[in-house]
């Protein structure tokens, strides 16, 4: 991206990065990564915010670039005696934290981060939020304090649209944080038309000023695949376990597929018993592995039969995408965002027609016994969105 003596000095959010220090990076994790990377590489000023156990660091370009190299390589320092103060955190956590203090340029209590913000940064900075979390009442009052301009990266509504599917609480947290994203953001970057269309839809009159930046699809290149008592073919979908994913659904199924064995990619969440539970009594043919590395799940992906994915509702869903973008076949839920964001390239099946399912799993593991792509023809190619794209977009706004 073209750069000029008029771009703005930006402050990065990186308080959810930072947070899951030592654990796989999810969706929304990797997107707050590729903006850290982004903008360490583009060799101008800028900062980086995040809420700590203890309060609030402050990081110059230096100290991100510092950490954007720990998160990458899982390399963190020691935890500090500063660590031991708070109960119960988590190690990966704990050393992360540690690593900010020594890395910031100044840190505070949090009732002191107006004061901090004053002293060490120039009035007019841009912030960015990319992770929907600590764009709390202080955080905004501190930052208008230096007349700062707010934007946010929305990822989807699905708290509002699906609560069904949400932790207890999750509902009421994410409509606070909608309503002070339209009483106090500037700029609000929506991953896809879909979700901007559903975020004006809350908002209403109070939308601000938008703009689309589809998320750029990192294909990680296949490693070597873990070894396991699965056999040719195979499916795999990838993604925490949660109820909007519909496991449920693939469990349901899979005595119903013969022969074939299912690989679920991805951690246990939360509110999911009963599908944790029918995990536990080890159904035949489905194999439960979490912590795989990306490298791992291309790997398992390349030699599969192809991506499952009947998620009832997503924002983006860049599983798909990226296996998509390995020229794997995709059977997915037939939601608005994936005709959007990958159009004709998967196979689609509404999630409420098991039969549907059944059989074109069945034909997918035919095509692949007789050595043809899932779909049985040629593999449509699909172009996925870069990051190039997403950052010339985005920050055209901020």
């Amino acid at each position: 991206m073209a750069i000029t003596t008029a771009d703005p000095i930006r402050l990065l959010d990186l308080t959810r990065l930072v947070s899951r220090a030592g654990r796989p990076l999810t969706g929304v994790d990797r997107v707050e990564y590729a903006w850290l990377d982004h903008l360490c590489g583009l060799g101008l000023p800028f900062y980086g915010l995040a809420r700590t156990s203890l309060g609030y660091v402050l990081l110059d370009a230096r100290g991100c670039s510092a950490l954007r190299d720990r998160v990458r390589d899982g390399k963190w320092g020691p935890a500090d005696p500063l660590s031991r103060l708070v109960r119960g955190i988590d190690p990966g956590r704990a050393r992360a934290e540690a690593d900010l203090r020594r890395l910031c340029i100044a840190r505070c209590v949090k009732p002191l981060l107006g004061r901090m913000l004053r002293r060490h940064l120039p009035r007019g900075v841009h912030y960015v939020n990319l992770g929907h979390t600590n764009l709390t009442d202080r955080v905004i009052a501190a930052l208008k304090s230096r007349e700062s301009r707010i934007a946010v990266l929305v990822h989807d509504t699905i708290p509002l649209d699906a609560p069904q599917y949400q932790r207890p609480g999750a509902v009421d947290r994410f409509a606070a944080f909608l309503a002070r994203v339209g009483r106090c953001a500037d700029a609000v970057i929506c991953n896809s038309e879909q979700t901007r269309a559903d975020v004006a839809r809350h908002l209403g009159t109070a939308m601000p000023e938008a703009v689309v930046a589809p998320l750029g699809i990192d294909v990680a290149a296949p490693g070597v695949p873990p070894e396991g008592p699965w056999t040719q073919p195979y499916f795999v979908t990838v993604g925490t376990i949660e109820p909007r994913k519909n496991h449920a659904l693939l469990l349901d199924l899979w005595p119903e597929i013969p022969d074939a064995h299912l690989l679920i990619c991805g951690s246990r969440g939360w509110e999911n018993h009963r599908t944790f539970a029918r995990l536990d009594a080890r159904p035949k043919r489905v194999h439960e592995l979490p912590g795989l590395s990306d490298t791992q799940i291309a790997a398992l992906l390349a030699g599969s039969a192809g991506m499952l994915f009947p998620s009832l509702a997503e924002g983006y869903g860049l599983p798909p995408a990226e296996a998509a973008a390995l020229g794997v076949p995709v059977l997915c839920n037939d939601l608005p965002i994936y005709r959007e964001v990958l159009g004709n390239i998967p196979v689609y099946a509404d999630a409420s027609d098991r039969y549907l399912w059944r059989n074109k799993i069945r034909e997918m593991a035919a095509h692949h016994r007789a050595g043809q792509d899932g779909r049985g023809q040629a593999a449509p190619i699909f172009d996925p969105p870069t990051w190039e794209s997403h950052f010339n977009k985005a920050l055209t706004l901020i």
